[in-house]
């Protein structure tokens, strides 16, 4: 299992990576910071989702609850949300080394 969580967090960092890249192209071209906002990747690679999550928001919690995470996920950029999960998936599949010498137990 933990090979499996390492791999997840290699994807993940490989994609903060990607949208790195393209932020910084997209940054150089209009010669000011651009940065993708996890909204905007969301709605440009999984946009089904979007709507799907956004209706059964606005059913089991409130109408009005979807504006409030719309909010929050067009303030936070997306290579950051992509690093965080990428890190959470790394501690979940790290492996302590064994002590090895006079300190093992």
């Amino acid at each position: 299992m933990k090979t499996v969580f390492r791999f997840i967090s290699f994807l993940f960092l490989a994609a903060a990576v990607g949208v790195g890249v393209l932020d910084s192209i997209r940054s150089v071209s209009t010669s000011s910071v651009d940065l993708m906002s996890t909204q905007d990747a969301w709605v440009k690679f999984f946009p089904a989702s979007v709507t799907m999550v956004e209706g059964g928001v606005a059913h089991y919690i409130h109408p009005e609850a979807w504006r409030w995470v719309e909010n929050g996920l067009s303030m936070v950029p997306a290579f950051a949300v992509l690093l965080t999960l990428s890190l959470l998936f790394w501690m979940a599949g790290y492996k302590k080394q064994r002590a090895i010498g006079r300190f093992a137990a």
